[in-house]
């Protein structure tokens, strides 16, 4: 008899009694809150909730294959009878999946058992543990990372205020000079807690979709307005194009804070001595192809430059908290500048207005920060020119 349900991840063959029908299986499914599978002897999948479907969609498939959901498929199958219950004994199992994205879920199953063992389901519940371990490991990465980068400028403090102590004063050069770099080290210690606070204060604001309409050529009016002073120099130049009509949805302020840790990280990384830095800023519409969501309608924007770009290799890392690139195509190091946290503050800016980046680079050509933004709706009839 062949089964073909209204959601699981293909067609299922399996031998039933009259008392276990697809419907009543389908249902079952249906009524556990949360994400819940039902499985057949054979780790075939004969229900899917919409909530686990809607979750994992062609995961599924992986998850279900992974060693650990056989053992604990098999375990489930042979589980004795509880005492006192009568019901088999759960049994659970933690599945990590590294692709699409990295996931970790927890498996729990107990068997629903049928007329007779072969035609035994297990009742498998789905809970999504990836939120929990990822907080855990940025914790944990947060601690190690800022311990280590205050550490530093700390230890510069410290020496500096014993060399003053100990030092001739009569010697107001070597004082000046002392004096000047507890100054930088206290500035750089200023503006890493500044980006530590901004990117706390972002992260409590990921799950609130701003909702200000933005005109692209006022965000790029003000962009413009602070980073002109950074190209009056005859070795850098500025070109801005842009599409007329495209409004956002957006926090201004956040908007201009992501260009401008753009902008300032490729005047930072890209400038080299004997090259003129070229960088472009530019806004169109987005086509299909620049983004999956079909239909959905949108703005690309870019930072372009043409300095001596990044390897492959740094790419799916530069947007992690401290994150920053040593070894250049060029030959140069770039380890003791900046926090490393100006990608990570983009990335999430771009989290809470539902958008996405994406870094190209070519070593010799340059490097391309593309961002995709959803495109604000027209506002009601009624409500144009007000």
């Amino acid at each position: 008899m062949v089964w073909r349900l209204s959601r699981h991840t293909g067609p299922v063959q399996s031998s039933t009694t009259t008392e276990t029908r697809p419907d009543d299986i389908t249902r079952l499914a249906d009524t556990i809150p949360g994400m819940a599978l039902i499985l057949g002897p054979m780790g075939q999948v004969l229900a899917c909730n919409a909530e686990a479907q809607a979750r994992y969609g062609d995961s599924l498939n992986a998850l279900l294959r992974h060693p650990n959901t056989r053992d604990a498929l098999n375990t489930a199958l042979n589980a004795p009878p509880a005492a006192g219950t009568g019901l088999p004994a759960a049994c659970s199992a933690t599945i990590t999946l590294d692709v699409p994205i990295r996931r970790s879920i927890r498996l729990s199953m107990r068997r629903l058992a049928g007329a007779s063992g072969r035609d035994s389901l297990v009742l498998t519940l789905l809970n999504d543990r990836s939120t929990i371990r990822a907080v855990d490991r940025m914790r944990a990465d947060f601690v190690v990372h800022a311990s280590h980068e205050l550490r530093t400028p700390l230890a510069s403090l410290s020496g500096f205020i014993d060399l003053l102590r100990t030092d001739d004063p009569a010697e107001s050069s070597s004082r000046t000079l002392y004096l000047d770099i507890m100054d930088q080290q206290a500035t750089r210690m200023q503006r890493l807690i500044d980006r530590l606070l901004y990117l706390s204060q972002l992260e409590l604001n990921t799950h609130q979709r701003p909702r200000d309409r933005l005109d692209v050529e006022e965000l790029f009016a003000r962009i413009l307005g602070e980073v002109t002073p950074r190209f009056r120099d005859a070795s850098r130049q500025l070109d801005v194009r842009q599409e007329e009509g495209l409004t956002l949805l957006a926090n201004e302020d956040e908007l201009v804070q992501l260009f401008l840790n753009l902008i300032e990280n490729a005047i930072r990384h890209a400038t080299r001595p004997d090259h003129p830095l070229h960088v472009r800023l530019q806004a169109r519409r987005a086509t299909p192809d620049d983004h999956p969501a079909a239909g959905t309608a949108g703005i690309l924007l870019s930072v372009e430059d043409d300095g001596p770009g990044i390897e492959a290799h740094h790419l799916p890392r530069l947007t992690e908290r401290f994150y920053r690139v040593t070894d250049r195509p060029d030959g140069s190091s770039g380890a003791d500048q900046g926090t490393g946290l100006g990608l990570a503050i983009a990335r999430q800016i771009l989290d809470r207005h539902g958008g996405r980046l994406h870094i190209e680079s070519t070593p010799g050509r340059g490097t391309a920060c593309l961002i995709w933004l959803p495109a604000a709706l027209p506002p009601p009839a009624g409500m144009q020119g007000n």
